[in-house]
């Protein structure tokens, strides 16, 4: 038997699996945007309709270590990432179906929306976590920052090329236009797939390896052991708090621009815009700027205490645009929040992947899926918590600026704990004063 693992993937494999995430963002921001807008305004449903569906959708995250344990029983990832956007793929399609379907059959279309968003729930967690662990085992370490960065600006230029091709392909809209459109995205979705993956995944012929697949157990005594590793426990606490702090400005930031200063919804779109714009630029200066110094692309812990800190700065500086009113840069400030979040995100990302393989061997499904499940859930209730805030801190605050300004508040002082948070993952373990006392354990 051979006991050499992989060698780890070139620039070019990178792209390639960087192609997966693609199709990922595709499928997705076809259901959850383009859906979203047919049902509110050519249907005329209540708003809270797709609002639900996309709830269902974060729901089925939980499953997300379940489904990254299966993947680790032995220790190929190919089939959980095909078979994961085979699903996702599926439900796209029979989203707009049942969307088409609402026009005419209201309760058959929605009863067919919820097994549609329920399969591209299922089909994120399978496909994403695995791509994550596949993409972090077969990456050289000082490599990881920035092949994170690549997958997620190739996720969102999949937003954003399928967004601009299927809202013109879309004119004049029609149920069968729309279960074309969809239906294309779902096919071209699986041939980047396809092509994203095969021959990548190598097998691990390492002892370590090995050795680990044959002592497997099963999901709840893995997910347990993991839930009991303090880095892995403390990693996911603190993805909860600081996506929390990430999106909770999300669905507030337009309003806000609406009811202080006074704009437009085109504006508030423009506005929007520039925050991803500045997403983007943060998470290309962030690789770029770690690859200047060989200790930087290994350490990516100072980045995110560095991305918590700024981001926190910027959500002070909407708070002292809310003071000041129309007269404060709102762009500048909208533009550094959007870049400090893409560095936190990709520095997060990158501790991520240098940490999933920390622990014990062949758990790293299970362990990705851990901190996938944490982060999904925060990113689902960060929306609501911040529009809930926000509606009770105008019901407190003397004016509507005032009550923007202590939500805004409320954030950076999430990101300050997060900054902490991120310092507490790696804080060395205090001996226990039992184990200290023992014979062998002095020995040792």
């Amino acid at each position: 038997m051979s006991n050499a693992a992989p060698a780890p993937l070139s620039w070019f494999g990178i792209v390639r699996l960087g192609l997966v995430q693609t199709a990922l963002g595709a499928v997705v921001v076809l259901t959850t945007s383009t859906l979203n807008r047919v049902m509110v305004i050519e249907l005329a449903l209540p708003a809270m309709i797709p609002g639900l569906l996309v709830a269902i959708h974060y729901a089925m995250q939980v499953l997300r270590p379940w489904l990254g344990h299966g993947s680790d029983v032995g220790g190929r990832r190919f089939a959980w990432i095909v078979g994961g956007m085979a699903v996702l793929a599926a439900g796209g399609l029979l989203a707009a179906a049942a969307t088409a379907l609402m026009a005419t059959h209201l309760a058959l279309g929605l009863a067919l929306a919820v097994i549609a968003f329920i399969m591209i729930g299922i089909g994120v967690g399978a496909a994403g976590t695995s791509l994550l662990v596949l993409l972090a085992k077969r990456t050289a370490p000082g490599r990881r920052s920035a092949a994170a960065s690549i997958a997620w600006i190739m996720m969102i230029t999949g937003f954003i090329v399928t967004t601009a091709v299927a809202g013109k392909a879309l004119d004049p809209f029609s149920g069968e236009r729309l279960m074309t459109v969809s239906g294309t995205v779902s096919a071209i979705a699986m041939v980047l797939t396809l092509l994203g993956v095969w021959g990548i995944e190598q097998p691990d012929t390492s002892a370590e390896t090995t050795s680990a697949i044959a002592e497997r157990s099963g999901f709840m005594q893995d997910f347990r052991e993991i839930c009991r590793e303090p880095q892995a426990r403390r990693f996911a606490i603190f993805i909860f708090v600081s996506m929390l702090a990430y999106s909770a400005q999300d669905l507030i930031l337009e309003p806000f621009a609406g009811s202080v200063f006074g704009m437009t919804p085109g504006q508030t779109t423009q506005l929007s815009s520039v925050q991803h714009m500045g997403a983007l630029i943060g998470m290309i200066l962030m690789p770029a700027m770690a690859s200047l110094h060989a200790d930087w692309r290994m350490r990516p812990q100072p980045w995110i205490i560095g991305g918590c800190l700024a981001s926190a700065l910027a959500l002070l500086s909407l708070v002292a645009a809310a003071t000041v009113g129309p007269a404060w840069p709102l762009r500048a400030s909208v533009l550094l929040l959007g870049i400090t979040n893409g560095v936190y995100a990709i520095a997060a990302i990158g501790a991520m992947m240098n940490m999933v393989s920390e622990g014990r061997d062949n758990r790293e499904g299970t362990r990705m899926g851990l901190w996938g499940a944490s982060q999904a859930i925060s990113f689902g209730i960060g929306g609501f918590v911040g529009t809930a805030a926000a509606d009770a801190a105008r019901h407190f605050m003397p004016t509507t600026a005032s009550a923007y300004a202590a939500v805004f508040a409320a954030e950076a002082a999430l990101f300050v704990l997060s900054a902490w948070l991120a310092i507490w993952i790696k804080r060395p373990r205090e001996p226990s004063p039992t184990l200290a006392a023992q014979p062998a354990n002095l020995g040792a």
